[in-house]
């Protein structure tokens, strides 16, 4: 057992929520990738209106669905909870969730940011934008993904390495919406736009844009907020010179992507799962977690935050999310055969 799976297996030691006279007879184990302290608000409101604790374990995606791979039958996990829709895919694809339908999921998550099956349901929205510093550039020009390989932004942009999912996701929606062909052209054009061999994360993109060594980067929302709400003031000032421009992937919308959540393969606590699913895609649940943290609520009835608002309308791409996964590989093969590292 390494490292990694002692380190989760401490923290469902000590996470379990206690009661007057011990443990509730009801729980649900939960396996998540997020980090986020909204999160554990939500399970404690969660476990304040039904009596079901909340356990969780916290660890990479890839660690998790190893973990549960390695548990079979014998895991305690009930639910999967991690970011990015190409993960998703992989759990599923791994056979380390099961289907699960209910009308009230149905209700709560539109088509296209669920899995067809019922394997994974999205509990937040992230769009994949362009920040720019509002000091010295505009976004006027750019209107499609595709603009940014275009000669006149050769040296100006910033951007995470191509083994980063985020992009990986990205670069298997632009071969969906144009096919692998075009798709490997603009990759190839891209590396061209690059103002430096891509590294660090978001935040570290929009730090560059701000420090002058690059005009644009390609960022995930949330990260915005983050930086306009961080302890750290010099965060704050890069947060508040950072415009957003919404790039459309073709004739639809902007690339979007998912935080979401599956019933484990074999949840002995299936039913408790299935609630704690329910609620996160609540309309109380999905107003919470899309103030707290910066991200697009799901629900079709819940409105983004104040800041989030203030960004500008999305209007998203109504790409099917399980394509994301379907096409990572390819993807990656793109990545690596363009120079795009």
């Amino acid at each position: 057992m390494n490292r990694h799976i002692l380190t989760a297996a401490l923290v469902l030691a000590v996470s379990a929520t206690i009661f007057a006279g011990g443990q509730p007879e009801r729980v649900v184990n939960v396996y998540s990738h997020r980090h986020y302290d909204a999160d554990r608000d939500v399970y404690d409101r969660f476990t304040e209106e039904t009596g079901i604790a909340v356990n969780v374990v916290q660890a990479g995606a890839d660690e998790l669905i190893e973990r549960l791979l390695a548990e079979g039958s014998s895991s305690e996990a009930d639910l999967l909870i991690t970011v990015d829709a190409g993960r998703l895919y992989r759990a599923r694809e791994a056979g380390v969730l099961q289907s699960v339908e209910t009308p009230t999921l149905l209700a709560n998550v539109p088509e296209h940011l669920r899995d067809p099956e019922g394997a994974w349901y999205g509990i937040t929205k992230r769009a994949r934008v362009v920040a720019y510093d509002r000091s010295r550039s505009d976004a006027e020009t750019i209107e499609r993904y595709t603009d940014l390989a275009r000669p006149e932004f050769a040296g100006r942009v910033a951007v995470r390495s191509s083994g980063n999912i985020y992009n990986i996701s990205l670069m298997a929606a632009m071969i969906h919406e144009h096919g692998a062909e075009r798709a490997e052209e603009w990759a190839k054009a891209m590396t061209r736009s690059f103002a430096r061999e891509p590294e660090g994360n978001d935040r570290d993109q929009m730090k560059a844009v701000v420090a002058g060594v690059a005009d644009y980067a390609i960022v995930n929302t949330y990260y915005v907020g983050l930086l306009l709400t961080s302890d750290d003031p010099g965060e704050v000032t890069v947060g508040e010179r950072i415009g957003i421009a919404f790039p459309r992937l073709g004739d639809g919308g902007t690339h979007v992507n998912v935080s979401g959540a599956g019933v484990t393969a074999h949840a002995p606590h299936r039913e408790e799962a299935i609630a704690l699913l329910e609620y996160l895609t609540s309309r109380e649940a999905q107003s919470y977690l899309a103030g707290a943290n910066y991200e697009y609520p799901v629900h079709p009835d819940v409105e983004p935050s104040g800041i989030v608002a203030s960004w500008g309308d999305l209007e998203e791409a109504d790409t099917p999310l399980e394509v994301l996964g379907a096409l990572g590989d390819e993807a990656t093969r793109i990545f690596d055969r363009v120079g795009w590292r």
